[in-house]
């Protein structure tokens, strides 16, 4: 008998208290190995368009393309690339057909887990929706917010303080539907099966600190059904004053017979 780690996603989302409507969307491939979280661009026309759509084409690709990966984990870039500029393209295409869906656009961020020879973590993204890396008690964040304060911080114009208060923090640089050939930044990291993995929209880290989030999952007992909820619900009853969406990926074991 073999032991194996198959990843699977928990997922949740919610609209919050401030919020007519819920412009974020999610998809849980778990048959996939990829997850994905998409933040339609609030004060923009069809923000929900631009997330749904996303996350639609995105899910497309990846089904279509999941086999090709399991057999080229070494070209997880190309998928992951492939993924988010077929979403890109279709919102482009989208708003050059109908006049009253120009300017929508989401931030996007999707992961991919290829689990041979070692279990590796992918993660594409547009935006300031974010992952992390749960580890050993700690919080690593994978993704670096497109926005424009961001760039003032790596300019060493404005510290990271002022950054969590500043009243433009949210203005985003890049995101799905900004251009026809917007590109993802793409990055990879060795994972093991005693990690998790958190996908989010701006909806969580308004509310929790990266300090809180951490408190949350470090309770949750590494459940990701547990996890999932307790971010979400801590969010909410901190104002919940935006769409919030998280998903967690975590590791279960199964057994194999060996023949």
């Amino acid at each position: 008998m073999t032991q194996s780690h198959q990843w699977t996603g928990v997922g949740r989302t919610e609209t919050g208290y401030v919020r007519a409507s819920n412009q974020d969307a999610l998809a849980l491939l778990n048959d996939c190995g990829v997850w994905i979280v998409a933040d339609g661009m609030g004060g923009h026309p069809a923000g929900d368009v631009a997330a749904k759509t996303a996350v639609a084409v995105a899910t497309e690709r990846a089904r279509a393309r999941a086999s090709w990966l399991h057999d080229h984990p070494h070209s997880a870039a190309e998928f992951m690339t492939d993924v988010v500029t077929s979403a890109n393209r279709r919102i482009h295409d989208l708003m050059l057909e109908q006049s009253s869906l120009r300017g929508m656009g989401t931030t996007f961020v999707a992961l991919a887990i290829t689990p041979t020879p070692i279990p590796i973590a992918h993660i594409a993204h547009l935006g300031d929706s974010r992952a992390y890396l749960y580890r050993e008690g700690q919080l690593k964040q994978l993704t670096r917010d497109h926005t424009l304060v961001q760039q003032l911080v790596q300019r060493g114009l404005i510290d990271e303080a002022t950054a969590l208060v500043h009243p433009e923090r949210h203005v985003l640089t890049n995101g799905l539907g900004m251009g026809r050939d917007m590109q993802p930044e793409l990055t990879s990291i060795p994972v093991t099966p005693q990690d998790l993995l958190v996908l989010c929209s701006d909806g969580l880290t308004k509310m929790l600190t990266d300090a809180a989030i951490a408190s949350v999952l470090s309770c949750a007992n590494d459940d990701p059904h547990r996890a999932c909820h307790d971010l979400i619900e801590e969010a909410l009853n901190r104002g919940g004053e935006d769409n919030v969406t998280v998903i967690v990926v975590a590791s279960e074991v199964s057994a194999d017979t060996a023949v």
